[in-house]
């Protein structure tokens, strides 16, 4: 017998300002369902939560709820206002009674439930709106971005609680590691509609591709049709005009069905200009400490920075990264210890808190009031990479719209915020990018397209974040802080550092098990450049060799294979050159079986070298 729905939308449209946000959407939830909520920013995930839980009303359609049934909603900005401490906040919907539920997440999630709201860090109170969502242990959590401002240990536990609950929950991310471990569907928003797949979040991309270009093939056909029924309505409905009245008025209707359709938001066209070359090496710190009062954030610590490497910083939150991370760009002096950048460095920074960008400003007066950025004389141009731009050309490369450039920044959403200082940075040259938590909001075509172009920079990338994925993906270096002082350097990304860590320390700290389960790479990868090498002593020598040249091939097939995507994203492709179209979709399959094939190889002659 099958079980009635928790929650049903059906026939939902709502709309905002004049401008559609969902029309004719159908929606179920089912009990037990693990759905991750995916979308390009902007899309309406936030506004399809805030529906689902009941917030706001649609302009038609309905929402129907299961008797019986609680709703919990964990939003991206809680409200704290009339709550003198995270504890009052999280406790607010308990009865007492049930009140030691908040004291039971409190510890899972490490924060103190009677620290006073106006001291708390973006991170407690994150820690505190979670607390509050499960101790209420509702039938349907709804977690709209949970894991912002958290560190990678809180992440970690409350992967493992979701993964052990019963509830069904809806979640919304830009950790792809979570999105990938949590997973059991997927709801993705595209355009004002929901289209639900019945598998994890490592099918997404292939399945939303094959959508696209079903899309783009029947596009192709209608223009197709619409270009002969055109011809012939100019040529052929004189002689017989009243007999055909009929094919007429069809010619009209699919001219009416093309023009509304939704042309899908293509990729942000972000580019990165390293500029002139800094010298070989670009930061030398030599026995840095620092402390605040009887707090010790690092002890004496020694680091090289050389040209090209991309070094990730990584530890709890409050734990000193941000910290570390300014002592070797310059902006703070250590309390002992020198810094020494080397010659010709061109420094960009992104900073978590965003507090280059004005709130109060326009995204117009924001670019062409950076005096980096401002052409003399001119207040409709930027200068970006040496060439002036008009800024409302520059801004819509990064996906803003006209009538945005004229709305004030405070406006954006937390991904847009993001874009429009990754354009700042974008537009000047530089061959040293400091990024403090640059992953925070955005969707997860600006992140694949952010990490193509990290791969691709020839200069070097100082990285604070969160964001495990990201770290594989982009790191040749990760120095984790430890606590009390300690840091230290392992080679690869955060699985690397995770396998490391763990045999260097056979005995982990309870805390580990947890991070080690879900650090754990969903695919197989490529071996980074600074590992260690590989014992080889099970080979022969022709192995050996073939061994040695699989990384280089990996990432050569792998380079290849982001080109090709970055054409293929283009919707028009097909309708404007179909033999190109064809051709790189095979190239594209041909790559990525040849990729698959050296990845197998490489794990095997990996296996046979260590015996």
């Amino acid at each position: 017998m099958a079980r009635a729905p928790l929650l049903q939308l059906s026939q939902v449209s709502l709309t905002f300002g004049g401008n559609p946000v969902f029309s004719g959407l159908d929606l179920v939830i089912q009990p037990g369902d693990r759905l991750v909520l995916v979308g390009r920013n902007g899309s309406g995930k936030s506004t399809l939560m805030k529906l689902m839980a009941g917030l706001i009303e649609p302009d038609s359609g309905a929402r129907t709820l299961a008797p019986g049934t609680r709703v919990g909603y964990m939003e991206q900005e809680p409200d704290f206002t009339g709550h003198a401490t995270l504890g009052a906040f999280a406790a607010a919907t308990l009865g007492p009674a049930d009140a030691y539920r908040v004291d039971m997440v409190a510890e899972g999630l490490k924060f103190d439930p009677q620290t006073p709201v106006a001291q708390a860090s973006g991170g407690e109170r994150r820690r505190a709106a979670l607390a509050r969502l499960l101790a209420e242990a509702p039938e349907l959590m709804l977690l709209d971005e949970p894991t912002n401002h958290l560190d990678i240990e809180a992440i970690a536990w409350l992967e493992a609680e979701l993964s052990d609950t019963r509830t069904a929950f809806v979640l919304i991310s830009h950790d792809r590691a979570l999105l990938r471990a949590l997973g059991r569907g997927i709801l993705w928003l595209d355009r004002g509609q929901v289209r639900r797949a019945e598998h994890g979040f490592d099918g997404f991309e292939d399945w939303r591709d094959r959508i696209w270009a079903e899309e783009d093939e029947a596009r192709h056909k209608l223009d197709r049709k619409i270009k002969a029924e055109a011809r012939w309505a100019v040529e052929g409905i004189s002689a017989r005009r009243k007999r055909n009245q009929g094919r007429l008025r069809a010619l009209h209707a699919m001219r009416s069905d093309r023009a509304a359709q939704i042309r899908r938001q293509g990729v942000a066209a972000m580019e990165l200009d390293s500029g002139p070359a800094s010298g070989r090496r670009v930061i030398e710190a030599k026995g840095i400490a620092k402390s605040f009062g009887d707090r010790v954030i690092l002890r004496p610590f020694d680091l090289r920075v050389m040209r090209g490497e991309r070094i990730a910083f990584v530890g709890p939150n409050g734990i000193g990264k941000t910290t570390l991370l300014r002592m070797l760009t310059g902006e703070i002096a250590p309390d002992q210890g020198s810094v020494r950048l080397g010659t010709n460095v061109e420094m960009a920074v992104f900073d978590q808190a965003r507090a280059t960008l004005d709130l109060g400003m326009t995204l117009w007066d924001g670019m062409t009031g950076d005096p980096d950025l401002r052409v003399s004389g001119r207040s409709d141009q930027v200068m970006v990479r040496g060439q002036p731009r008009h800024v409302v050309g520059y801004l819509k490369d990064f996906l803003f719209d006209e009538a945005q450039a004229r709305a004030p920044i405070g406006s954006l959403s937390g991904g847009e915020r993001a874009r429009l200082l990754l354009a700042r940075i974008m537009a000047r040259t530089s061959n040293l990018l400091v990024l403090d938590e640059p992953t925070n909001d955005l969707d997860v075509e600006t992140l694949d397209l952010l990490q193509d172009l990290l791969g691709e920079y020839d200069g070097t990338v100082l990285l604070v974040s969160h964001d495990r994925d990201f770290i594989d993906r982009v790191a040749t270096t990760t120095i984790a802080m430890e606590g009390d002082g300690k840091a230290t350097v392992y080679a690869g990304g955060w699985s690397d550092y995770r396998t490391q860590a763990a045999q260097a320390n056979p005995d982990p700290a309870p805390a580990a098990p947890a991070a080690r389960k879900i650090a754990a790479p969903a695919q197989k990868t490529a071996p980074q450049p600074s590992a260690p090498p590989a014992r080889k002593s099970g080979l022969t020598f022709t192995e050996k060799h073939r061994l040695e040249e699989l990384p280089g091939l990996i990432e050569k097939l792998e380079h290849e294979i982001s080109r090709l995507n970055d054409l293929l994203s283009d919707p028009d492709l097909f309708t404007r050159e179909p033999v190109k179209f064809a051709k790189a979709t095979e190239m594209l399959a041909e790559r990525q079986a040849a990729l698959s094939a050296a990845e197998d190889e490489w794990l095997t002659l990996e296996e046979k070298a260590a015996g």
